[in-house]
């Protein structure tokens, strides 16, 4: 599967209502803590790959996110399957891996037509809109980044606003900048 995702800088108390005029659904609210790790044959940054665990209501995921397919979306090949977060971990670091960070927040999830919406409040770093399309492997992928766009625009958000960077990496640079 590969999710054709846009994310961008939003107020949510700007965007929440137009979805809701607009006739989104909402589908829940998630308290999420990602754990992110590092490999010990390559550099995950260098090769745009990512695979982390994700803890949310009492579960985990397992996620390995692929390089990003085009240069102004976070489209990418997703794979997810359930896992026992702590049996995971232990094989991750007798394997050698290491935590490379961690990432915490609020998602608001709705739905509108096709397009899951998802207002992101993330610990340290902001409120953001993520809007999603998964397709098919080997499907048109530019008619689904045109349709988010077009979505975007409804709030006044276009493709230079689009934000390529993931939170794990903002939170890193964020470090960086404040020698910690």
């Amino acid at each position: 599967m590969i999710e054709v995702e846009v994310k961008v800088r939003a107020d949510h108390s700007k965007i929440r209502p137009v979805l809701l005029e607009m006739g989104a659904s909402k589908i829940g609210v998630e308290e999420q803590s990602d754990v992110y790790f590092a490999a010990p044959y390559r550099d995950f940054a260098k090769t745009d790959e990512a695979l982390r665990i994700r803890s949310l209501g009492g579960h985990s995921v397992l996620t390995y996110k692929g390089p990003k397919l085009d240069k102004v979306s976070k489209t990418r090949v997703e794979i997810e399957t359930p896992v026992d977060e702590t049996a995971v971990a232990k094989i991750f670091h007798s394997l050698g891996f290491t935590e490379a960070g961690a990432v915490r927040k609020k998602r608001e999830i709705f739905r509108a037509g096709e397009i899951t919406v998802c207002l992101d409040a993330v610990e340290g770093l902001g409120e953001f809109l993520e809007v999603e399309l998964d397709v098919e492997d080997g499907k048109d992928l530019e008619s689904p980044r045109i349709q988010l766009f077009k979505f975007l625009s409804q709030f006044g958000l276009n493709e230079n606003d689009s934000i390529r960077t993931s939170y794990l990496e903002m939170i890193l640079e964020m470090r960086i900048q404040n020698h910690y």
